[in-house]
C-alpha cells in the first residue's frame, strides 16, 4: 500500500512546504492571540478572576496569568522572526 506522502514526490514536497508555512503563521498568531485573551480577561472578568485565584491561595491562579504565560511561551516565533530580519538587514 502506498502512503499519501510517497504517492508523488512533487505533490508531497509542495504539501510539506505548505504545512511548514501554515505552521509558521500559526506560531506567529499564538502570541498576540493569548495576549489579547489576557487583556480581555483582565477587563471583562477582572474582579471575579482575582477572587477565584485568591480563594485558592495560588499566585498564578486564574485565567489572566495563564494567558500571559501562554503568550510568553509562544513568543519564540516572534523572537526568531525579529532575529531573522535583523540578520537580513545586517547582511546588506
Amino acid at each position: 500500500m502506498t502512503s499519501p506522502v510517497s504517492a508523488t514526490a512533487g505533490a508531497s514536497r509542495n504539501g510539506v512546504v505548505a504545512a511548514r508555512h501554515l505552521a509558521r503563521w500559526l506560531a506567529l498568531a499564538a502570541t498576540p492571540t493569548f495576549a489579547i485573551m489576557a487583556a480581555l480577561t483582565a477587563v471583562l472578568d477582572g474582579p471575579a478572576d482575582m477572587l477565584c485565584g485568591a480563594g485558592q491561595g495560588a499566585m498564578l491562579g486564574g485565567m489572566m496569568p495563564m494567558y500571559l504565560l501562554m503568550s510568553a511561551f509562544h513568543s519564540a516565533a516572534w523572537l526568531r522572526l525579529i532575529s531573522e530580519r535583523r540578520s537580513a538587514v545586517g547582511a546588506r
